[in-house]
């Protein structure tokens, strides 16, 4: 994982407490809109978060820079 203070984020999303079911499905429509290589600053409090966002980047292929929770960086995929 990276050092967060090198990367620039393109976009940020403050979900709150939003159960994995809702926040996968907004989190997909986010992530379609960066471009390619771009990280999204995603904030989880979700006690679910911590397990279902590594699992969700592992499974989309986008990958998980940063897991500080409620912090969660994100690159998108190259395609």
């Amino acid at each position: 994982m990276s050092n967060s203070a090198d990367l620039a984020i393109a976009d940020r999303w403050d979900a709150e407490d939003l159960g994995c079911g809702e926040l996968v499905m907004k989190l997909r429509s986010r992530m379609l809109a960066l471009n390619p290589g771009e990280i999204f600053e995603l904030i989880a409090t979700d006690e679910g978060a911590i397990i279902d966002i590594p699992a969700w980047c592992s499974l989309t292929g986008h990958t998980l820079a940063v897991a500080q929770p409620p912090r969660f960086l994100i690159r998108r995929k190259d395609s």
